[in-house]
């Protein structure tokens, strides 16, 4: 239906347009201040204003499917107004498209497009003419503007700026700088030593929900979470940056050339090694989701054996022999077990190495004194939070149903913290407890040493897993790559079982 055109006799009806955007609204410029300006201008003209469309704090890129975008053009076409007043072009939208549609769509339902700041009324030939031109004017200022913003974002990346809002969990920007987070940085170490431990992402979210830990935003930790953080290598020490960009409607993200990323050094979280044993961890998960996990190896070495020609070495079901496939290349199982425990002694019995071993757990029980500090930090919280939604009740802001809504998961999780604090009060107890001196680490690498012929397979696999990186067998000596150390909460743990 064609909205009827204004006679002589009767009054302009119309509607008021106000979109401002959310910086522009925290730099004073009230979306109130623009639709006082509107009514009085349509009051100076004898204008009756039917309507009001609010689109505060709506980005001008793409308006056309906005709900008060189709209540206006549906009250355009059936009459209700005829005629659009709003501030500035800018306003109604950025998008020439859009503003060269608008003016289509008013042209042929006879109603007026007015923008008060460019003095523009589209019921004029001169009015539609100068829209047009203004149209294409505010899209190239937007133009403008997006390249200026992408000129400044490999520099504000390679000084450690922000570039694309807050960074992930477990860091924030003090100081000008990406720092750990105080309080987060701890729950993000734990879940690396989790996966680590358990291997599953599902089961390391159900065990952070458990002890009551959750994300920035309040919320459970879910395993698409946690692969993400996990896979984050802030976490090692090396925050990424510029290395993605919006592809078609800002619906996907694609990655830029490498040659594009910043990489900036930042303070890390927990170390290369561990990030890299997860991050193992989930490529292996990846590579192996469409087949049925294999049995545990048999042999102790079975996976960390390999050919100076570079391929893997197995044992076959009719040899006592880890045999290289591609050249024949053998080594009895018996003779590798022998060398690598005459290099035991040297690896677990030296000073330096023990010397390592105590300095780890300093930092160890240090790591557990922070989690165990953000633990009572998020207590606090929580019980603040229930207090504020019991105040609410108390002053009758919320019905009986909407407080027990509101309050019951605050409630479970407060129970959750203060059964969890007492856990990690313990474990600091523990590490403390377990603290080995030099000496002591000394005569347990050397009681590791004299058990290993009494060792069960699944035993030796376990030391295996903790000390190799890789045995390369050529064809007159052994090359056994031992890791630089196991964890001390690994040692430790590796002593209490024994």
């Amino acid at each position: 239906m064609k909205a009827p055109r204004q006679s002589p006799a009767t009054k302009k009806v119309v509607g008021i347009w106000i979109r401002v955007s959310t910086e522009d609204q925290a730099r004073g410029d009230s979306p109130k201040h623009h639709e006082m300006r509107a009514r009085a201008y349509a009051e100076s003209r004898d204008w009756i204003v039917r309507e009001v469309y609010d689109l505060a704090g709506v980005s001008g890129k793409s308006i056309a499917d906005h709900p008060e975008t189709k209540r206006m053009m549906e009250d355009v076409r059936t009459g209700r107004i005829q005629a659009l007043v709003f501030s500035k072009l800018a306003r109604l939208a950025r998008n020439t498209r859009e503003l060269l549609d608008f003016a289509d769509f008013f042209q042929k339902q006879g109603a007026d497009l007015i923008s008060l700041q460019e003095s523009i009324d589209t019921s004029t030939p001169a009015g539609r003419l100068f829209y047009t031109m203004i149209a294409a004017m505010a899209q190239w200022e937007r133009e403008e503007i997006a390249d200026r913003v992408r000129a400044t974002v490999h520099l504000r990346a390679k000084s450690g700026k922000p570039i694309n809002g807050r960074l992930a969990f477990g860091y924030h920007y003090h100081e000008g700088k990406i720092q750990p987070h105080p309080g987060e940085a701890p729950i993000r170490a734990l879940i690396y030593e989790l996966f680590a431990e358990h291997g599953r992402k599902k089961r390391v979210a159900r065990l952070l929900s458990e002890r009551g830990f959750r994300t920035r935003a309040g919320k459970l930790f879910t395993d698409s979470t946690l692969d993400y953080l996990i896979r984050d290598p802030t976490a090692k020490g090396e925050y990424q940056a510029n290395y993605t960009r919006m592809v078609g409607n800002n619906k996907v993200r694609g990655q830029k050339p490498e040659h594009e990323w910043v990489v900036t050094e930042v303070k890390p979280i927990v170390s290369k090694e561990l990030w890299e044993q997860c991050n193992g961890l989930l490529d292996a998960r990846k590579a192996s989701l469409a087949r049925r996990p294999g049995a545990r190896a048999v042999h102790p070495f079975a996976g960390y054996v390999f050919c100076h020609c570079g391929a893997k070495m197995y044992v076959g079901t009719r040899t006592p022999k880890y045999v290289c496939e591609k050249c024949r290349n053998k080594i009895p199982i018996i003779d590798l077990d022998s060398l690598f425990h005459d290099q035991l002694t040297g690896y677990l019995m030296s000073p330096e190495k023990a010397a390592e071993y105590v300095n780890s757990a300093g930092q160890f029980i240090a790591d557990k004194v922070a989690l165990l500090e953000s633990l009572k930090a998020e207590l606090n919280k929580t019980k603040e939070e229930g207090e504020k939604v019991f105040q609410l009740y108390y002053d009758g802001g919320l019905t009986a149903e909407q407080f027990k809504v509101k309050y019951a998961p605050i409630d479970t999780r407060r129970v959750q913290l203060e059964e969890e604090i007492p856990k990690a009060e313990a474990h600091v107890t523990a590490a403390r407890v377990d603290g080995l001196s030099a000496e002591q680490i000394i005569a347990d690498g050397r009681n590791v040493h004299n058990r290993w012929t009494l060792m069960t397979p699944d035993e030796k696999r376990h030391i295996v897993e903790l000390l190799v990186n890789q045995i390369v067998v050529k064809p007159d000596e052994i090359d056994i790559n031992l890791c630089y150390k196991p964890s001390f909460e690994e040692f430790t743990k590796r002593q209490r079982k024994e």
